[in-house]
């Protein structure tokens, strides 16, 4: 396949773009500066150029807190430019996978979401992937929607991956406080982007969740992750009210991945297992 892939720079692309070299196909990497999916005409032009056989949007808005004061950046990177991705691609009859978040939905469930529940974001963040969500249904039947969870990989910012974070804290202090209060599914970027190529080719369309199995809350998988480093110092869990942030966070927003396995024939790996991975890569251990 020949596949165009947005937002080229960030963690899960980079994992996309070298497995799909890695399986044979025609990757073209585009980051921001090379096509802003928000500017209708470029994204036209770009798509008659390239001609791809499928379009992967990883072109996204992540700061959640920022979102809450810059709702229009987040709502037109997040909403708005994945409506353009779908117009265009509807028009050339060309399918587009595109990211959406476990942030739709606001946490109040107390068991995994599945793709059946209806959506109630909590912050600006979740109502603009809402938006994104809504555009590319109602734009292009030949949609893959997948929304993902606690997304973490090798690649790309720390600011943006909360193993990274966890392990940058521990680098620097022997005390640690993490949010005991907030549960959801990791998912592994590798685990993701295979994942997500096995159902290109299945020419099944519609919305899927995509993580690795299991749940967790984020002081369970940084206790997980600094054992694994032989960390010695102090690990304490805290409640989000402590931490004061900007944006509302869903206490439970865990992904239950079902039908998945029964169209792509497996089931992604526990978050455990994924972690190992992650930091044998990352860190060499």
């Amino acid at each position: 396949m020949k596949i165009l892939i947005t937002g080229a720079r960030g963690q899960l692309a980079r994992d996309i773009v070298k497995m799909g070299i890695q399986k044979g196909h025609e990757v073209i990497p585009l980051g921001h500066k090379q096509l802003d999916i928000v500017d209708f005409t470029k994204v036209q032009e770009a798509i008659s150029a390239f001609n791809p056989n499928v379009v992967i949007n990883c072109a996204a808005y992540n700061a959640v807190d920022k979102a809450e004061s810059d709702w229009h950046t987040a709502l037109m990177i997040n909403g708005i430019g994945p409506g353009n991705l779908a117009l265009i691609c509807h028009r050339h009859r060309i399918p587009l996978v595109h990211f959406s978040t476990d942030f739709v939905f606001d946490g109040r469930k107390k068991c995994p979401y599945t793709i059946a529940d209806i959506p109630s974001p909590l912050n600006k963040y979740g109502q603009s992937k809402l938006l994104g969500e809504q555009e590319v249904r109602h734009l292009t039947p030949y949609h893959y929607l997948i929304r993902v969870s606690w997304v973490f990989g090798a690649e790309g910012k720390t600011e943006v991956n909360f193993a990274k974070k966890v392990i940058s804290w521990a680098q620097k202090g022997e005390k640690l406080r993490i949010v005991a209060d907030q549960i959801s599914s990791p998912s592994y970027t590798p685990d993701v982007a295979q994942a997500v190529l096995e159902l290109i080719q299945t020419g099944r369309f519609g919305l899927y969740h995509i993580a690795n199995s299991g749940y967790c809350s984020r002081y369970e998988w940084a206790k997980f992750i600094l054992k694994k480093m032989g960390w010695t110092g102090e690990l304490c869990p805290a409640k989000s009210d402590e931490f004061q942030a900007i944006a509302k966070r869903p206490p439970f927003s865990a992904l239950d991945t079902f039908p998945l396995k029964e169209v792509i024939k497996y089931q992604l790996p526990d978050w455990q297992e994924a972690t190992e991975r992650f930091l044998k890569e990352f860190l060499k251990i």
